[in-house]
């Protein structure tokens, strides 16, 4: 195929597992992604997920690169909203001190997302699901009700210091470029220099989940954009366009660069594949009512789950375009998704209760995609 195919990780938790399980299978599949010929491997960053493991991706990745020694490396989103940028910095230049030139900075807004979705509650627009172009563009899901929710404050009061803001991505993003060039200045001279981080070899990416400010930043900025399928279907197509309409060449990137996350699950026939696949609807489910992925369930545990027809429909958009089926199946779906996103590379997420079928996956998965 004509566009290299990266992966992206949570670290899930499975049900009977817990967490050193998942982060030995994470480092398992590392190595296994890096024989297989996979481009990059990023991890995610997910806070009070009962079912994910990848609360740190500067520590997970640190891991994963003692393990592995070619494969690109990269988060999948560090959450700006959370950390300073001297913090994020000090943590990838500590990474690129001992493994140079592997990683990838990938960025989101978190915090300030969050707040942008309270705000646009009212505003709130759902449009009919579509295809284009043979691409299945669902109906689109509003995070507004989770963020409103109690839980969420809870969560938000333990991700910052009391009173603190997150700072604007602009002026993140203009702080982290700074430091890593080091040194940094406050304009009377005064200068300070980040130790390690400054000098670090690192590619920023913003990753987003709609055509808002991350798509249109990394535009302007010349930067990678990473667009989230696999999150808000409803939304890819905005997010590609706006990225692109908004590129202005830089000193690292003369065009645009646009991934485009999937949710895959490959097995060697369509029927196998489904069957593997069946628990991810009641993994959405528990991270659409607002209590975070619960630990990824068995096939037995899924199938003997209840399902009202409001539980169906909260989770249709993302069952839906899951791709699921045999090597060719998939492949074809990818393609699909290539095509009309104009993705100059595809970021693949796989979940499956039994590591060995994860693997395998990702394995049918590549040697298809290379053939």
């Amino acid at each position: 195929m004509s566009v290299p195919l990266s992966i992206l990780d949570l670290a899930p938790l499975v049900s009977g597992g817990d967490v050193g399980d998942a982060l030995r299978r994470t480092l398992d599949l590392a190595r296994s992604a890096e024989h297989f010929g996979y481009h990059r491997y990023w991890v995610a960053e997910h806070h009070f997920t009962p079912g994910v493991a990848s609360a740190q991706p500067a520590l997970l990745l640190g891991q994963i690169a003692a393990v592995t020694s070619r494969i690109r490396l990269g988060s999948g989103a560090v959450q700006t909203g959370h950390q300073t940028a001297l913090s994020i910095v000090e943590q990838f230049g500590l990474l690129d001190a001992l493994y140079p030139g592997r990683f990838d900075l990938g960025l989101g807004r978190s915090g300030q997302a969050k707040k942008e979705a309270l705000r646009q509650t009212s505003s709130f627009v759902e449009t009919e699901e579509r295809v284009v172009d043979g691409l299945l563009i669902p109906k689109p899901f509003s995070w507004a009700p989770i963020f409103a929710s109690d839980r969420t404050a809870l969560a938000a009061s333990l991700l910052a210091q009391p009173g603190a803001e997150p700072l604007g991505l602009d002026e993140i993003l203009d702080q982290i470029g700074g430091l890593l060039a080091g040194p940094y200045g406050d304009g009377k001279g005064n200068e300070v220099t980040a130790v390690p981080g400054a000098g670090a070899d690192l590619q920023i990416w913003l990753l987003g989940s709609s055509g808002g400010e991350s798509a249109r930043t990394a535009g302007a900025r010349g930067l990678p954009f990473a667009a989230n399928y696999h999150v808000a279907p409803a939304k890819v197509l905005e997010a590609a366009a706006a990225y692109k309409e908004s590129f202005v060449p830089s000193a690292s990137l003369a065009k645009p660069h646009l991934m485009v996350s999937a949710d895959v699950v490959v097995a060697e026939d369509d029927e196998t594949a489904r069957r593997l696949a069946a628990p991810y609807a009641h993994w959405v489910r528990s991270i659409r009512t607002g209590l975070g992925a619960v630990p990824f369930p068995s096939e037995a545990e899924a199938a003997a789950a209840e399902w009202t027809d409001e539980d169906r429909a909260l989770v249709a958009d993302r069952v839906d375009t899951q791709f699921v089926g045999s090597p060719s199946t998939v492949a074809a779906k990818l393609e699909t998704l290539r095509r009309v996103t104009g993705a100059d590379e595809l970021l693949i997420t796989t979940i499956t209760h039994d590591h060995a079928d994860r693997v395998r996956s990702f394995e049918l998965l590549a040697k298809e995609w290379a053939g």
